[in-house]
Formats: structure tokens, C-alpha cells, sequence
């Protein structure tokens, strides 16, 4: 279980999000909307531990994140941003596998190793392993980070055990960025599965409200740094909280196998 308790970041004196309240619970995929300055990746930040909010606390299964030391957290909270560079040329199979350096030291295990295979034929990177990760594509770049976001946080229950190490918690901040559609919806169909694990929260910022209608469990709608609305997508996405926050009119088109479409007026 996640949850934030009145949080609120101030820069500046400015605050960004504001008395936000909030549970996240496993099992479920969360995603965030809200248009731009609604302060969706500040929360996601907040919530990931990457800022610590001047009022209020986030707290991992009951526990202030706080209070929680790193080497402990990276090995069950991974995060994946807009866009990430590498200094020096490494290649993209070393990226993925820095999200496994939390779990081993010195040199990697085969299960690091196995996992690391894995994560990259899932992600369809596999065919980029030796190459220089600075020669890629914005888009392949994207999925060779998925690929070790997830390596991070991902269990090889045949050979190893997560016990004792509690929830792992996975935030997506805009994950979509570069990727075309098939690969959107490939990676939503992913995360959609992943996140259905009893024991894995996940929360994701998105700007596309159809794949959040789409994909989401439970939708969190920001605006202007506070809570609009949170609930099932559609008790959130309705016309009225739409056009409030995103001052668009909305109209909802039935679609074969997908629920509802939108489209914007």
C-alpha cells in the first residue's frame, strides 16, 4: 500500500501540489492526469522519494518513506523519467543492467544476468544489446529503460526470493514519451499485467486521457496542485471534469473492445 497524507512541495514559496491525500493500493494500475502545471510529475516525484514535501509525509506499506534507507528502496522502487542520458558509451545492455546493481556487489549473478535477457526480449531490445545506447532512437532509448526500470524491481521467483523485502513499487513518470503507437500500447498492455501483481504498486503519468480510460484501474486527476477527482476512470473522466480542468468539451465515442473513445471539441 501507498499513500500520501496531506502532502504539499513548495518552491519558492509556491506550492506545486498542495494538501494532496491519496491511496494507492497493489495490485492495480494508477495513472495521474491532469494538464500541464497540475503538478503530476512533482507528485510522482514526491512519491518516489526524489523530493521531500515540506508538509505532510508518503508512507510504503505503513512505514514514512522517510525513514527508509536507500540501498533498501532501490532494490523495490523503481522509476522511470521522461528521458534519460548516458555520459559515456555504454552500451544498451549495460543500461539494463544497472537496474540490477542494487541486488549485487561486485559482479552480477546469473540471475541478474537471466533477468537482464529477459527484461530485453520483453522489451524488444534484445537486438540492440552491443549497441552504443547513444546511437539509438529517442524511442529505442525509451524501451531500453523500460527494460531496466523493470529489471530493477522484477523477481525471479525460480531461482531467488523477495521475502522479507515487502511491496515493490514501480512509478512511471510520462513513460510514452518518443514511442510510437504500437509500442505505446504494447507498453501499457505490459504494465497493465505487471502492475496486477498483489504486491507491486504502480502509479504512471500519462497525457493521453484515452489510454488512461483505457488502461487505468483507478485515475487521479489534478488540477491546479490539488486533488480534482480519483476513482475508476469512468467516474473521473465524465464531461464536467473534463471540461473544468482541461477547458476542452469532450464527447464519448462508443469503441468495439476499448469501452469508450474521446474526442475533443
Amino acid at each position: 500500500m501507498l499513500e500520501a497524507i496531506d502532502v504539499t512541495y513548495k518552491v519558492g514559496g509556491r506550492e506545486l501540489i498542495s494538501g494532496i491525500s491519496v491511496l494507492f493500493a497493489p495490485g492495480k494500475l494508477h495513472l495521474i492526469v491532469g494538464p500541464n502545471g497540475a503538478g503530476k510529475s512533482t507528485l510522482i516525484k514526491v512519491l518516489a522519494r526524489y523530493l521531500r514535501p515540506q508538509i505532510g509525509r508518503v508512507e510504503y506499506d505503513g512505514i514514512d518513506v522517510a525513514n527508509t534507507g536507500e540501498a533498501d528502496l532501490a532494490k523495490r522502487r523503481a522509476v522511470l523519467s521522461q528521458a534519460v542520458e548516458a555520459a559515456f558509451p555504454l552500451t544498451a545492455r549495460e543500461i539494463v543492467m544497472m537496474g540490477r546493481y542494487p541486488h549485487f556487489g561486485g559482479r552480477p549473478g546469473p540471475v541478474d544476468e537471466k533477468i537482464v535477457d529477459e527484461m530485453m526480449e520483453l522489451f524488444d531490445v534484445a537486438e540492440f544489446a552491443d549497441r552504443n545506447y547513444q546511437t539509438l532512437s529517442g524511442g529505442e532509448r525509451q524501451r531500453v529503460n523500460f527494460a531496466r526500470v523493470l529489471a530493477q524491481i522484477w523477481i525471479d521467483r525460480e531461482h531467488s526470493s523477495h521475502d522479507g523485502l515487502g511491496p515493490r513499487y514501480l512509478f512511471l513518470d510520462e513513460p510514452l514519451t518518443f514511442l510510437d503507437i504500437r509500442h505505446q500500447l504494447a507498453f501499457m498492455k505490459m504494465v497493465k499485467d505487471f502492475a496486477s501483481h498483489a504486491d507491486v504498486v504502480t502509479v504512471g503519468v500519462v497525457h493521453d486521457l484515452n489510454l488512461a480510460g483505457r488502461f487505468a484501474d483507478d485515475v487521479v486527476m489534478l488540477h491546479e496542485g490539488r486533488v480534482k477527482a480519483v476513482g475508476a476512470a469512468v467516474d473521473v473522466l465524465t464531461s464536467e471534469n473534463i471540461r473544468n480542468v482541461f477547458g476542452v468539451e469532450p464527447s464519448f465515442i462508443p469503441a468495439a473492445g476499448v469501452g469508450t473513445h474521446l474526442i475533443f471539441d
